[in-house]
């Protein structure tokens, strides 16, 4: 009777066994991750790191993004046009839906669509959010807001600060929640110093230290931050966007920025998701600034090592381009390990190594002779270009990141993590 009940023991602990092999097999469980990081970048096309790994330490140099063992080309085409604005773009790897110039995870009639960082916060996650640029700004908007006009900054500022659950924000554009100047001081002028451009009178500074939201302004209180009473934090390092990576500022980098962020939400039970936008790269390629665009790119590698480091092996990282503009390219018999000067300058022909699709750089009527980092076009600002963006991934959930893909797939990786 013993030796009878051993057997049937066993074959019921066969049977389980083999009823796990074949759930595993057929629904592909897989534990969510806890933690999940999206960089999202116009720097990340092959050109740009191409150009930008020479810039850092020539041929042979490896970046941190190199390093991700999945990749996908990416399509990014918007609702009405071949080739999207930010907006429109950043809108897609948001919400998983095509739209139009200008919109802001809104379609065509103004529905607002539902965002990634929206369903992570009803799924209990924290959420993050980073950008070197201007909180309020379409790059990153389009993960929190709904606006049919990107020029809306105002009214966009307004929905960030509605929204409880985004638990870190940290970037640029502070005057967008401060009042006009001329509300608290004399000559335009508010008695703190800090300039704002709000109309509508509202300081919302003010009002998020109200409800113990804790407002930080430079980069040793960034260091020093716990969240206040509500475990809030709001990092505003700057009245517009922050400074190029090139140039010598006290504000805190993109990396700085991404380390803070996971420690201050890497507590959190449910586990978070944090989406950093790395923005400059298009404020460069649009005025013809190549190097401040290549020190971008460095710039956006420290920040996915940061992120590497601080979440850990176990979390899931996705860098995403999201759209090309201004198109640089680096052309010409360029040495393996070519110095800084010798890429910003020019070439024994006479030409020049970097060089521009468009932009202010472009010929100009009556002027002769070669121009730095010449463009081929003239325009105020450099066009958008017609290029697939790469996505990369590591960790739990990024081998779907394969081959050429809509740039809408983002989203439904993203949520299949949740």
């Amino acid at each position: 009777m013993k030796l009878r009940n051993q057997l049937i023991a066993l074959a019921c602990l066969l049977i389980f066994a083999a009823l796990g092999v074949v759930y595993v097999r057929m629904w592909g469980w897989v534990q969510k991750p806890r933690q999940i990081v999206v960089f999202v970048s116009d720097a990340l096309s092959a050109r740009s790191l191409a150009a930008a790994r020479l810039y850092a330490g020539g041929a042979d140099h490896q970046f941190e993004l190199e390093r991700f063992p999945h990749s996908a080309l990416l399509r990014n085409a918007s609702e009405d046009y071949a080739v999207p604005d930010i907006a429109s773009a950043a809108t897609a790897l948001a919400t998983g839906r095509k739209s139009r110039h200008g919109a802001v995870a809104t379609t065509g009639t103004g529905r607002a669509l539902d965002t990634i960082l929206e369903r992570a916060a009803k799924a209990g996650r924290a959420v993050g959010l980073i950008t070197n640029g201007s909180l309020a700004s379409p790059s990153i908007a389009a993960f929190y807001a709904h606006s049919n006009r990107p020029d809306q900054s105002e009214f966009v500022a307004l929905q960030l600060y509605e929204r409880d659950w985004v638990r870190v924000a940290f970037g640029g554009g502070a005057a967008e929640f401060l009042p006009d100047g001329a509300v608290e001081g004399a000559e335009g002028k508010r008695k703190d110093g800090r300039d704002g451009r709000r109309k509508d009178g509202r300081d919302l500074v003010k009002e998020w230290q109200e409800k113990g939201v804790q407002v930080v302004w430079s980069k040793a209180e960034l260091e020093n931050a716990r969240g206040g009473e509500s475990g809030r934090v709001v990092g505003l390092f700057g009245a517009g966007p922050l400074a190029y990576a090139s140039q010598m500022t006290p504000q805190p980098s993109l990396a700085d920025m991404t380390r803070r962020a996971i420690q201050l939400l890497g507590g959190q039970r449910g586990g978070y998701v944090l989406v950093v936008d790395a923005a400059l790269f298009t404020s460069a390629s649009e005025g013809n600034l190549a190097e401040a665009a290549l020190s971008e790119v460095l710039a956006l590698d420290k920040a996915v090592r940061a992120a590497v480091e601080e979440a850990g092996e176990k979390a899931l990282i996705l860098a995403v381009g999201r759209q090309s503009s201004g198109g640089l390219t680096l052309s010409g018999k360029v040495g393996r390990e070519a110095k800084l000067s010798t890429l910003l300058g020019v070439a024994p022909e006479g030409y020049s190594y970097l060089s521009w699709a468009s932009g202010p750089n472009g010929p100009l009527e009556g002027k002769l002779g070669p121009r730095k980092e010449p463009a081929a076009i003239q325009s105020a600002a450099g066009l958008g270009v017609a290029e697939d963006m790469l996505g990369l991934g590591r960790g739990p959930g990024s081998e779907r990141v394969r081959g050429f893909l809509d740039n809408t797939a983002v989203f439904e990786i993203l949520k299949s993590a949740l």
